[in-house]
């Protein structure tokens, strides 16, 4: 016999909306956020800095596992240099292990230059950050020499052992960075929704659910400072269609990333911040603004307004980072 409590399934209702309570916790103009890992890393942070939040992402370029994530942040956090022994060399550029192929040159000065202050600045960022985002993408390392490499930089398959880390592995080694390089900072661990087909669905599918049961671990061990972002869901279990995801069947669409974007910020940030947030994308599409005739008196007019809007907006959100008018 039905229940007569329950209510009838609603035909119009075409899918499963995941709702994000807000975090006890929120966020303002005044956060100093690092984040670092996968894609999603990046996507987010790009839309942060757009909404005038002060923060850096990736020093190091897109990490995808666990270890390589921890290695960049240990490395940042202790600010010691790039030597040219962290660099080998295929006959043709310069490249190191623990660097994104970015980083990568002919000339061997220039790639260490390069990773000397990405470093720098990475490891400013990190020590005054109060929010820590943690993208994690996949369990799959690749090691060469006994050593976890962020990169292959294309060299033969045979140099490196492919393996995929426990649960254990992983908690053990956030957590000696939570109770040491990160103690007293908030972070926010989430996975990356991005599939990494060349490990295979099936891998796949064990490689994410590994990472989320190890970040639940993590958030139950740490509760007051450990919290996650439910990315990944978002785009499988609640948009759940390929229309959302790009040409490449792979990476999340930009209507996809927009939607995940507006339930992060919705989750993390109140009334106020929210206006700030829209108020400082208003004001990069005005500096973004193309001027044609810099003489007119209505590009005059246009850089008045400009110039008292800016002012309005550090007034009305202390902290608020916008782009220079120059």
């Amino acid at each position: 016999m039905c229940n007569p409590t329950n209510p009838k399934p609603d035909p119009m209702k075409l899918r499963t909306e995941l709702e994000i309570a807000p975090y006890e916790w929120q966020i303002d103009h005044s956060t100093k956020i690092f984040s670092v890992g996968s894609c999603f890393a990046d996507n987010v942070a790009a839309r942060l800095a757009g909404g005038g939040f002060r923060v850096e992402a990736n020093p190091f370029g897109v990490m995808f596992n666990p270890a390589s994530v921890a290695d960049t942040i240990e490395r940042i956090a202790s600010g010691k240099p790039f030597t040219e022994s962290d660099f080998c060399s295929d006959g043709g550029r310069h490249f190191c292990y623990s660097l994104h192929g970015s980083f990568s040159s002919s000339s061997l000065p220039d790639s260490l230059a390069r990773a000397n202050r990405a470093l720098g600045d990475g490891h400013n960022s990190l020590m005054v950050a109060d929010l820590v985002i943690i993208t994690l993408g996949t369990a799959w390392i690749y090691e060469r020499e006994g050593r976890v490499v962020a990169n292959c930089h294309k060299q033969p398959a045979a140099q490196f052992t492919r393996r995929k880390m426990s649960v254990e592995e992983i908690v053990g080694r956030f957590c000696a960075l939570i109770d040491g390089v990160l103690k007293g900072k908030r972070i926010l661990f989430t996975v990356s929704p991005i599939r990494h087909l060349k490990d295979g669905l099936a891998e796949n599918s064990l490689s994410k659910a590994t990472l989320r049961v190890a970040i639940d671990e993590l958030c139950r061990r740490y509760p007051d400072r450990c919290h996650y972002f439910p990315a990944y869901e978002l785009l499988v279990d609640d948009l759940r269609d390929y229309r959302f995801y790009a040409e490449d069947m792979l990476h999340p669409s930009k209507q996809a990333v927009d939607y995940v974007w507006r339930k992060f910020a919705a989750a993390t940030m109140d009334s106020h911040t929210l206006e700030g947030v829209e108020a400082a994308e208003r004001y990069g599409r005005m500096v973004a603004h193309r001027i044609v005739d810099p003489t007119s008196p209505a590009t005059a007019q246009f850089l008045e307004n400009r110039y008292r809007e800016r002012e309005k907006l550090l007034l009305r959100w202390p902290g608020i980072s916008l782009p220079s008018d120059e």
